[in-house]
């Protein structure tokens, strides 16, 4: 992206006409914990937060490797991210993920920040960010939010957690809903 001065001074990111931003997916996706996800087939109902540090730790290599091919940038149309795209959000939604676990176990029924992943693909410019170093962080942030997982006790995993839009999670069902993210975006990557 260029970076322009406005009229009164203020930097202005003008958009890459290469890469303009992919339209916002404005879906609810909560309903994937009361049934199989038609496109991925991912089954959140089976999932418990015991078994979500394996599913991350399984994915994460999966991720990099996808992070190696030629064609990393390569939109496959004009309404869907890049394999580069993907694996930058997923690295974020790791550490989303991880913050609101915390606050799940540490607090009281917290109300998450709201995230819009749609504007923080645009602003933190994903479609031109470094590959190899998209697949360290990655890494690090997967190996955090999995141990994250790995030290809960059953104890916490009807903790209570919401999101800004009233969404109400558990521990476990927060779970269910990010594991689902991760295998969900292997499946739109072709991992």
């Amino acid at each position: 992206m260029d970076t322009t001065t406005s009229p009164d001074g203020v930097p202005v990111t003008a958009p890459d006409p290469d890469f303009p931003p992919v339209p916002a997916d404005t879906k609810d996706w909560t309903w994937v914990m009361e049934r199989p996800c038609p496109e991925c087939g991912f089954v959140a109902a089976e999932v418990t937060p015991d078994r979500v540090g394996a599913a991350v730790r399984d994915a994460v290599p999966r991720y990099v490797a996808a992070l190696g091919r030629e064609d990393v940038r390569v939109r496959p149309d004009a309404t869907t991210w890049s394999v580069l795209e993907y694996a930058a959000h997923v690295r974020d939604v790791f550490s989303v993920f991880d913050v609101r676990v915390q606050s799940m176990v540490e607090g009281d029924d917290p109300q998450f920040a709201n995230w819009d992943q749609d504007a923080t693909a645009v602003e933190e410019d994903y479609a031109h960010q470094d590959p190899a170093v998209v697949a360290r962080e990655l890494a690090i942030a997967g190996d955090r939010v999995a141990g994250r997982f790995d030290a809960l006790v059953p104890d916490q995993w009807e903790r209570p957690g919401r999101r800004s839009n009233g969404s109400v999670f558990t521990v476990r069902t927060l779970g269910q809903y990010f594991v689902h993210d991760v295998v969900h975006h292997l499946h739109d990557v072709g991992a």
